[in-house]
């Protein structure tokens, strides 16, 4: 095997007999190198930008599962409500509305997560406690019949103090555990806690990740721009 294969290996090893599930980040990353993972027998990836997920999409093979993790603008959604499996990025009721829109165009169901604010930073996106409770209370919610909140997604802050990283994750981990009882305590397909990048991926999974989103730990540095 090559190295993307024995790092990939590395870290499927670590997720045995735990609930959590590997999202392999391909960001800048090129096909060749891509489809090194592809052939290990890993499908699942996730793409930050638009055009480069779409591309991808269009170049690899039709079997992956593609997820979205980057910041989705409004105007992006209509290009990639054809085919991608989960939206982890949705941090507004205008969003969701969107992608009900043109989910509904290709007679699909979008599978989406909430993504929360819970790192000590500016530069990252999500909703406040507040935000999330105003759209899932919100009137309009109800009649989005092509989208499903499927979990909640967040990112925690760029620190090398574990206890802080690690403390975010719990604290998301709770809210998880306090919106699934108050909001869709009926529905099963609510169980998705996607948290945990290349760095603190074990951290996550300790906390009750059920998905990381992993790229350097399995690509290396990114070396590659579309």
């Amino acid at each position: 095997m090559g190295i993307i294969a024995d790092n990939l290996h590395s870290i499927v090893t670590s997720l045995k007999n735990s609930i959590t599930k590997l999202i392999v980040v391909t960001k800048t990353h090129d096909i060749e190198s891509i489809m090194e993972v592809y052939s290990a027998g890993y499908k699942v990836f996730g793409e930050n930008k638009v055009q480069e997920l779409c591309d991808k999409y269009e170049r690899m093979p039709k079997d992956i599962e593609w997820h979205m993790i980057g910041h989705l603008q409004r105007n992006k959604v209509k290009y990639i409500t054809n085919f991608v499996s989960l939206i982890h990025t949705v941090d507004s009721i205008e969003l969701l509305k969107e992608i009900n829109k043109h989910a509904g165009k290709h007679n699909r169901i979008q599978n989406c997560l909430l993504q929360m604010y819970i790192a000590q930073e500016e530069t990252k996106f999500g909703l406040t406690y507040d935000e999330l409770t105003a759209i899932l209370n919100d009137d309009s919610f109800a009649t989005l019949k092509n989208i499903k909140i499927v979990g909640l997604m967040g990112m925690a802050s760029n620190t090398s103090d574990k206890q802080q990283i690690m403390a975010e994750f719990k604290g998301l981990k709770q809210l998880f555990d306090k919106i699934k009882i108050q909001y869709f305590h009926d529905q099963d397909d609510f169980k998705e806690l996607s948290m945990g990048m290349s760095g603190d991926y074990l951290l996550a999974m300790e906390a009750g990740s059920t998905m990381i989103r992993v790229g350097s730990a399995i690509f290396g540095n990114r070396n590659y721009q579309l």
